[in-house]
Parts: structure tokens; sequence; C-alpha cells
């Protein structure tokens, strides 16, 4: 499978790289798992040489050891002598670096805390003693969000302030999966909005039902829900080591939040427990939900609903984590029929959510939401603000455009329309087949759809 987009994130890199001519560029490469770090950090974008170091889940010794070999064969250099802390390998390239220009990448960085925390600190200290006269570009990427938020965002640690880039991976667009589709004979619309429901654009997901040949809404579930699936212990496997210890409450938040259960208070009646910390630290220290307020309202407001930022998560939680029984069981025929009798449903807010991400694509607004009054009353599915223009508009989203109602959304935006007083209105009813219409009309967006 070919490499696709990236192209600012590569742009980042290559300007980083150039950069190291000067001095030594730490550039901090972060991002959920799954999303493509690694595959982005390998790409040709430096005409040095390249180290590439995984830490894994070893004795320091032993990590030196593989480290030395990597060393010896990327830089070819002979070693001499046995390095058996991180320290001493880090000495090494930076010194290295004084007479021969190179990249420094290292993938799971997070991983040192628990192999020896203190070799954040002794990587600080070498970095500010030598950094001046090496021309390295190190490339510290992490999976675990949460811990490299900390190792760099956090002001009591050590690298605080040390990275000189800063590039957090997100998933592919929209625009780029009806590429993929499109180089695999398998666009249509419904095919693009269910791949972008199962893969959410993560990079791995898409490259592995395109090795099955799985571009199909049937297709991608079977091979979901299959016994020795790479997908049936996907949550656990990206989670738990986040979560530690507490990951049982909050498999349970995100199990209802994506059973639809989207408010605080539905959460707290459900658990009987107050989680207002739990969702606080999903949201800011682990980035998998968010808030969402509705459009217009104060900034203080208490209204507001949450939920899970990747999809496959959104689908797992709601899937595969509620029938875990069934899967043990390995009933998985059985899941199968579940989720092919509720996916429609399931799938039909991703189409709002995959609407709002094209009009965002597109930037022809300022600000895009959702809206809804106290009680869930007046709900609007998209509203796209343009603060330069001054300009509004307003769309229902539903899955058939038989089940769309233009008077009921005029209906519905009396009281938004009056915080956006001298605001030109337009409505917009959107359904599966409108999708196309962002790709194919002048200029791109909905905006230019008369």
């Amino acid at each position: 499978m070919k490499f696709y987009n990236r192209e600012s994130e590569l742009n980042i890199l290559k300007r980083a790289d150039k950069l190291k001519e000067k001095h030594a560029i730490m550039t901090m490469l972060i991002g959920r798992r799954r999303v493509g770090k690694t595959t982005l950090a390998l790409q040709p974008f430096s005409t040095t040489k390249t180290v590439y170091f995984f830490v894994s889940k070893k004795n320091e010794a032993l990590l030196c050891s593989e480290f030395s070999e990597e060393i010896e064969a990327k830089l070819g250099v002979k070693l001499f002598g046995e390095m058996r802390k991180i320290e001493d390998v880090f000495a090494y390239l930076l010194e290295h670096a004084k007479n021969e220009p190179f990249t420094l990448i290292i993938d799971e960085f997070q991983e040192f805390y628990k192999i020896n925390d203190s070799i954040y600190s002794s990587i600080q200290k070498l970095w500010d003693k030598h950094k001046v006269q090496s021309h390295m570009h190190f490339i510290a990427c992490g999976s675990v969000y949460s811990l490299m938020k900390k190792i760099y965002e956090n002001n009591k640690e050590p690298l605080f302030g040390r990275a000189d880039f800063k590039i957090d991976l997100k998933p592919l667009n929209v625009s780029v999966l009806r590429e993929i589709l499109q180089d695999y004979d398998s666009y249509t619309h419904e095919n693009l909005l269910d791949f972008y429901v199962l893969t959410g654009g993560i990079a791995k997901y898409i490259e592995l039902f395109v090795l099955y040949e799985s571009l199909d809404a049937k297709a991608m579930i079977d091979d979901i829900i299959a016994p020795h699936s790479l997908f049936l212990d996907e949550g656990k496997n990206r989670l738990i080591e986040e979560f530690g210890k507490e990951y049982g409450t909050y498999f349970s938040i995100l199990s209802l939040i994506a059973s639809s259960k989207t408010s605080r208070v539905e959460i707290e009646s459900i658990l009987e427990k107050n989680i207002s910390g739990h969702l606080s630290r999903l949201e800011h220290d682990y980035a998998i939900i968010k808030s969402i307020k509705p459009m217009g309202a104060k900034p203080n407001t208490k209204v507001q609903k949450y939920e899970i930022v990747d999809n496959f998560l959104a689908f797992w939680f709601r899937f595969i984590y509620k029938y875990n029984s069934i899967v043990e069981a390995e009933g998985y025929e059985r899941l199968r029929e579940i989720v092919s009798r509720d996916f429609s449903t399931f799938k039909g807010r991703f189409l709002e959510k995959l609407f709002i991400a094209l009009l965002k694509e597109q930037q022809h607004y300022t600000n895009i939401g959702n809206y809804w009054e106290r009680g869930n009353q007046n709900e609007i599915d998209i509203v796209a603000v343009d603060e330069i223009n001054k300009k509004l508009l307003l769309c229902e989203v539903k899955l058939s455009k038989k089940r769309l109602n233009y008077e009921e959304l005029v209906k519905k935006s009396v009281n938004l329309i009056g915080k956006y007083k001298g605001y030109e209105v337009e409505y917009r009813l959107l359904s599966v087949e409108d999708i196309e219409s962002f790709f194919t009309q002048e200029g791109k967006g909905i905006g230019a759809l008369k």
C-alpha cells in the first residue's frame, strides 16, 4: 500500500532536518496507536543517515545491546566496550553527531518510564550540554498520549520546553479515504461512509482492510468479528496501558458513551458514582473523548455532551466490549447478526460527523458544530458559522433522504438564529447521497451548492 497524504507533517520533518545543520533539533511526534507515526518518521525526508530505536519492555542493558547493534549497522562504526546505560548511548550519539549529521528516531519513547525514569533527566542534561555543537535531528515518537504530554508539556519534567517541533499526528481525512477507495476500485458514497466509520482514518486499520481486500461494510465486519481477528482485543490493547488499574471504570464510561448515553447525568445515573474526574482525564489527559457544547452557547454553560473521538473505538465499545460474553463464547456468527441488525442506526450519527469533517476540509467556515436546547430539544445536526462574511449554514442530516424535513429544520432554528443577528442564513438537507457533491461541485464545498 502506498504512502498517502501527510504532506504538512513531512514538511515539518524536512524543515527540522535541515535545521540540524545549525545545531541539534528535537521533534516530538505523538498520536494515538496505529495512526502511522512510525511510518511517517521512517519516510525518506532526510539526505543523512537514520538510526532507529524501538523501546521494548526489556532490561536497560539488553536495550543498550540492541541499540549498539543498530548504531554499528546504520552509522558504519565499530563500538569498543559495552554500553549498559541509555545515558551512555545517547552521549555517544550526540558526540558522533558533532562530526556526522544524522537522524535519531526513538519509538515508544514513553516506555523509558517503566525501564528507568531517570533516563529523561539524563537525556535533558546531555541535550543541554551538547545541543549547540551537535547536528542530530532527534525524533521522539510516543503513542501513550498521557505520558508523552507529561514528558514534554509538564513544567516539572526534565524535557519540558526542549522540543523544537511538535507533530500531533491525526487520522487520515475523508478526502484521503475516498482516494484510497478509488485506487482500489471500491468507491461508492456508502462504502466511503462505512470505511470512515470502521477505520476513522487510522492508518493501520486501513492497511489491514486493503490487505484483506475488504472495503465494504459486510467484508470489514466479517474480518473484525472472526476467530483470531486482530480487531477483537484492540480496545484492550490500546487502552489498558493508558488507564492502569482503573481501566474498568473508564471502559464502562466509554461503553455507555458509545451506546448513546452521552451526558454526565445519564452516565452517573447508571454507574451510581461521580465521574467528573474520569471524564476530565478522558478528555484532557488521554484525548479519547471530547466534550461538545451547543453552538452559540455561553462558554460556562453546563449543557454539554461527550463523544468518543476515535470512530473504531466507538464501534469496539458499542459492539465488541458490550457483547464480550458472546466473543468469549466464540459466538462470532451471533455477534455478526447483532452488528448487521444495529449497524445502520449506529452509523447514522457518523454521517453527521463525516459531513462536519468535510466542511472543515473546505475551510469556508470559522466554527462548526451542533446545536440543541435543554432536554435535547430543537436539535440541529450541523451549524457552520462564517464570522468573517456573516453567514450561517444549518443542516439536517439523515441516512435516508426521505426522512429529511425542511420545514422542521427551519422551525427548530428560530432561537439559534436569534443569536446571530445580521447573518445570512442558509438551510441544507443532507443524506448519504450528498457526500459526492463535496468533491464534484465547483468550489468543492457545500457553500458552493446553490
